[in-house]
């Protein structure tokens, strides 16, 4: 079932998210309606915040950017296979000099920034059948992880931006909140009232 994204604005989008143990109610049909939600969006990554649940839970698959012939060999190939399911993940080291790669967010359409993320992280989580997981990440599977694991701790993408491009975006942003915008999938926008 395709499920609404939950648009810039809503409050559920700055909650830091809790844990879930392996009786979560459902979860499979989640994670399966999650995923049938990002592929309908055309998204690569999807967390639960963005479908209005403060769960620390997300889903990431990256495999359209393997065809970008502007990333190495190895990335290409790392992001061929990278699709997961990734539970009460955390970050536990991050490492070397930040780069900057262009980002947009399912929550808020029509808004493209650069953002400057650090290229190599170790991370821990659970998949879907709650086995821990330990790893290294790098180059653009690390900053694609990066951007969905700052969904379940209340950080969007636009909160990485100088004050200066804060305040280009702002219209757009509020805009997004009113719903003033043409999204090509379904939307829940926090400051329209039921009923319009």
């Amino acid at each position: 079932m395709i499920l609404p994204i939950v648009a810039y604005g809503d409050p559920v989008l700055r909650k830091v998210a809790v844990d879930i143990e392996p009786d979560y109610k459902d979860l499979n049909k989640l994670i399966s309606n999650m995923k049938e939600t990002m592929y309908n969006a055309s998204g690569v990554g999807l967390a639960a915040p963005q479908i209005g649940k403060a769960i620390r839970l997300f889903i990431i698959d990256a495999s359209p950017f393997a065809e970008d012939e502007d990333l190495s060999e190895k990335d290409r190939e790392t992001l061929k296979n990278f699709n997961r399911v990734f539970i009460n993940a955390q970050i536990l080291e991050e490492e070397g000099d930040e780069w900057a790669f262009n980002e947009g967010c399912l929550s808020i359409p029509d808004v493209r920034e650069d953002v400057f993320r650090q290229p190599k992280i170790t991370i821990e989580y659970q998949d879907e059948e709650f086995k821990m997981h330990t790893e290294t990440l790098e180059g653009l599977a690390a900053r694609v992880f990066q951007h969905e694991y700052d969904h379940i701790e209340g950080i969007l993408f636009t909160d990485k931006l100088s004050s200066l491009k804060k305040r280009i975006i702002k219209k757009k942003l509020d805009n997004i909140s009113k719903g003033k915008i043409n999204a090509e999938y379904r939307m829940r926008f926090p400051n329209i009232k039921k009923g319009k």
